[in-house]
């Protein structure tokens, strides 16, 4: 379990020095220029290293009995997650709408993921990221205002492969989570 949390704490410490540290983040990048970017990326890497190896290793201990329909509701709703981690970095309609499409969609997968599972390693992970997330949105928007939302409105043709490459993303999760998870969602 203390893996599981180290990588908890470093994923979020990695990513809210940039929104929450702002000095900081500007004295390393002073110290290192763009070699800055590379520790935090193999900071985010080494968080992301702690929390698989941290998960797989840990005993699951049920703490509260999931809602039957958790698991179903969680499968249906990790494709809109998926779909709003992707166009978080492209072009869709959906950015217009919505300030932070990325962390949306963390909060969904960490909501769907705690509606469908019960115990102290999910809550530690999800409910973790969740809750970075959140503080996430909130230390950007202190950090940037409130810029206009984009009014980019790309055809319908962008969108139509924004929901492809969703589904398609979707689909790998589904049948390689069983790997990178230890818990296969597809029957062997």
């Amino acid at each position: 379990m203390g893996t599981l949390l180290a990588g908890v704490i470093v994923w979020m410490a990695a990513h809210l020095i940039p929104s929450m540290l702002v000095p900081l983040r500007e004295a390393l990048w002073r110290r290192l220029g763009w070699a800055s970017r590379g520790l935090m990326a193999a900071l985010i890497l080494s968080g992301l290293y702690l929390m698989v190896t941290g998960w797989r290793e840990t005993v699951p201990v049920a703490v509260y009995d999931p809602p039957v329909w958790g698991r179903h509701f969680n499968m249906a709703l990790m494709y809109v997650a998926v779909l709003l981690l992707l166009v978080g970095r492209g072009r869709s309609r959906i950015k217009g709408w919505l300030r932070h499409p990325m962390l949306t969609g963390t909060i969904l997968w960490a909501v769907g993921h705690l509606l469908a599972n019960g115990d102290h390693r999910s809550i530690l992970l999800f409910a973790g990221l969740g809750l970075w997330a959140a503080v996430e949105i909130v230390a950007i928007d202190r950090r940037d205002g409130h810029p206009p939302l984009p009014t980019d409105k790309p055809g319908v043709a962008r969108e139509g492969l924004n929901l492809l490459a969703a589904a398609l993303v979707y689909g790998a999760l589904l049948v390689g989570h069983g790997y990178f998870a230890g818990v296969p969602l597809l029957p062997a």
